[in-house]
This record gives C-alpha cells, sequence and structure tokens, in this order.
C-alpha cells in the first residue's frame, strides 16, 4: 500500500501550566529530599486548585523537608506572585498528607530484603525510550518546537520583554510529513498565553508572532501555515484558578509528543528506584545512542518490568524498518553494553541526584544539559565499532 502524506500533532505547556506546576512541585520536593539523603524514598504527587495546594504520597527519608517551603519556593520561581494570577505564593494554603514507603514495596527494592537478593524493580509497567533523526537533539520534531515555543514565552515574561504575559501557556505543532516520512513544513501553530486585562488581541496575536512562533519555527513556517493565538479571544484567568492541577496528567508532553509511545507511569514526584521513571531513561539513552551510531534512523525500545525483580521481564525494539542492523543482533548489543537492571540503570546514569525539578517543565529528553545523563551518545563509538557500522 503506497504511504500518504501525513500531519503529526504535539503540544506542550508552560510552567506556569497548573498540571505543569504541580510536576515541578513534586519534582522540588524529590530533590530536597536527595539533597538531604540520596537514598531517599518518594512518591510524592501535587494537586491544586484555587489558592490551595496538596502535597500528598509516601516519602521515607533520613532528611527533614519543609515541604511548605518548597512548595511557596516553587510558585515564587514560576512567577505566580500575584493572586490575580491565579495563585500567589506567600497566601496560597498548603496541605501537607505523607506517610512513609510501604515496606511490603520497599523490601523490594532494596537489595537483599525482598524474595531476590538484587535490588528489583519499584513496580510492574513498561516503559518506553525513543529517537529519530528529525532534530538535532534526536527527537520529534513537533514535540521539539512545541516545547521551544512554550519555552520562549517563560522567556519573554520574566525577563520583561513582553510585560502583559502571565505564567500559564500552552503550544501546538502540527507538522505535515511527505510520503517518505520526512517532515516539510508547518501546517498550524497554536500559541495560548496568558494575559493582563485590557491587551487587545491584535497586539497578543502580533507579538506572540513576531516574537515567540516566527523566530522558534521560522525554517517550517510556509505562505499557507494557519497560526492560532489565543484562539478564545480571552485568556486572563489562568493557573489553578482557571483549572485544578494534578501531578502526572502531562505525561505525552513529557515524552515524545504522541510519536513515541508511553507506558501510562508518570515521572514527577519519584525516585530512581522507580522504574517508571529510570527505565524511561534509560530507554531514551538506548534508543538516542543507537540512532546516533547510524543503527536505525528511527528507534523504539520497551523494557517491561515485574515488582520486586531485577532484570526486565521482556525487552522489545522497533526500528520502523529503518534499521542497518537485524533486530536480535541489536537487541543483543542493548543486553551487553546497556544497563537494564535497576540499580544499573540508577549508577549508570547517576540518577541518585537533586536534578528532577528541571525536568518537569519544557520536556524529559531532548534537552542539552549535563545533568540530563539519558541524553548522552558516550557508546556511539562502540556500537559502531561492535556493530562494524562505517
Amino acid at each position: 500500500m503506497a504511504k500518504r502524506k501525513s500531519i503529526i500533532s504535539s503540544e506542550s505547556v508552560t510552567e506556569g501550566h497548573p498540571d505543569k506546576m504541580c510536576d515541578l512541585i513534586s519534582d522540588a520536593v524529590l530533590d530536597e529530599a536527595l539533597r538531604q539523603d540520596k537514598n531517599s524514598r518518594v512518591a510524592v504527587e501535587t494537586g491544586t486548585k484555587n489558592g490551595g495546594v496538596m502535597v500528598f504520597g509516601e516519602m521515607t527519608t533520613n532528611g527533614y523537608i519543609d515541604i511548605p517551603h518548597v512548595v511557596r519556593d516553587t510558585i515564587k520561581g514560576i512567577g505566580y506572585t500575584k493572586s490575580e494570577y491565579g495563585i500567589e505564593w506567600e497566601t496560597c494554603s498548603v496541605w501537607v498528607q505523607i506517610t512513609e514507603q510501604s515496606p511490603d514495596i520497599s523490601q523490594g527494592v532494596s537489595e537483599g530484603k525482598g524474595l531476590y537478593k538484587e535490588q528489583g524493580a519499584g513496580d510492574q509497567g513498561m516503559m518506553y525510550g525513543f529517537a529519530c533523526t528529525e532534530t538535532k537533539e534526536l527527537m520529534p520534531l513537533p514535540i521539539s518546537l512545541a516545547h521551544k515555543l512554550t519555552k520562549k514565552l517563560a522567556e519573554l515574561r520574566k525577563n520583561g520583554s513582553i510585560s502583559y504575559f502571565r505564567p500559564d501557556g500552552k503550544s501546538q505543532v502540527s507538522i505535515e510529513y511527505d510520503e517518505k516520512g520526512k517532515p516539510v513544513r508547518a501546517d498550524t501553530i497554536v500559541v495560548s498565553t496568558q494575559h493582563d486585562p485590557g491587551v487587545s488581541h491584535d497586539r497578543i496575536e502580533k507579538d506572540v508572532i513576531a516574537s515567540v512562533i516566527k523566530p522558534i519555527c521560522k525554517d517550517w513556517i510556509d505562505k499557507d501555515t494557519v497560526f492560532h493565538v489565543n484562539p478564545t479571544g480571552l485568556f486572563i484567568r489562568g493557573g489553578p484558578y482557571a483549572d485544578a492541577g494534578l501531578t502526572g496528567r502531562k505525561i505525552i508532553v513529557d515524552t515524545y509528543g504522541g510519536v513515541g509511545r508511553h507506558g501510562g507511569g508518570a515521572f514527577s514526584g519519584k525516585d530512581p528506584t522507580k522504574v517508571d521513571r529510570s527505565a524511561a531513561y534509560a530507554t531514551r539513552y538506548i534508543a538516542k545512542n543507537l540512532v546516533a551510531a547510524g543503527v536505525a534512523d528511527k528507534c523504539e525500545i520497551q523494557f517491561a518490568y515485574a515488582i520486586g525483580v531485577a532484570e526486565p521481564v521482556s525487552i522489545n525494539i522497533d526500528c520502523f524498518g529503518t534499521n542497518k542492523l537485524p533486530l536480535d543482533d541489536i537487541e543483543k548489543l542493548v543486553r551487553e553494553f546497556f544497563p537494564t537492571k535497576p540499580a544499573d540503570i540508577i549508577k549508570t546514569l547517576d540518577l541518585r541526584r537533586p536534578i528532577y525539578k528541571k525536568t518537569a517543565a519544557y520536556g524529559h529528553f531532548g534537552r542539552e544539559d549535563p545533568d540530563f545523563t539519558w541524553e548522552k551518545t558516550d557508546r556511539v563509538k562502540l556500537l559502531k565499532q561492535e556493530g562494524k557500522l562505517k
């Protein structure tokens, strides 16, 4: 069957979006726990509505975490400094409901304490990693552009370049692909930004197109590209005043924008013994190195685990027909040269560090930051040698 042109869309949200605000708070709590005790076990969720924030979940740590202080500091950093924005950092209510980690779970992820002597996975589940050659970051183009748009909104707001922007915002990018699956143009670009009252829609549209959309997407825009800027007409009420927020409701934003699959588990607020997070980072690390080495132009890795068991119960690799080596050979490379057990993943990627708050907004993948160790392509030379690739 002949292939046809297609359009693929991905979205992103700013750090002031209520769901993303909750991700940031959960990861800020995690970071503070790891800063005080690198072996902290953390599974923290956050919810927000109007002027209230609730932090709830499980934590076992030797540190003392002043959670209300962490919450307020995070909200202030986002930019919610006035109650009219939707929440205000000094006056918001903070409720905390946290207990210690279940001992039944703890023994499964503590070396030598469960049925198996090795450190096992913190839960069952499937995790996916993905990479492709569409961008220099080896990420799908739609999500890469969507993140850059929301990050630009935040940058212009924080440096005062556009003074009427407020913290909440969203973007969506639709990219047209040709019959060979190559991106060729931006079909539609959507940007919504919270704003001060009294600013005309014409001014917002003009400023967003000139200062946000065109600088980011200029290489993909043509005369037929459609722009939608604040398409409801007004976006004054935002943040948790306009919409409740909850940790883990933007998991596709966090990963590959719907192009690569997602196992379903959220990342934020979870320490690296939770394979929802650490194995998703490991599979991205593997997929990215395979693509960077030329083993494939597009690669998706799936790991699946049983709680308390160290070895994945399955590894699946899909290169969508772009692989230069047989899939059996690629799987052998993965098993021989990459970490697959939770303890090995944590050690290889150095995950017991307070690095997670900055992962919570603008994507966990495709970012150039030395703390994002899963983005390193340090095994390319080895893969080329072992795979006999030029």
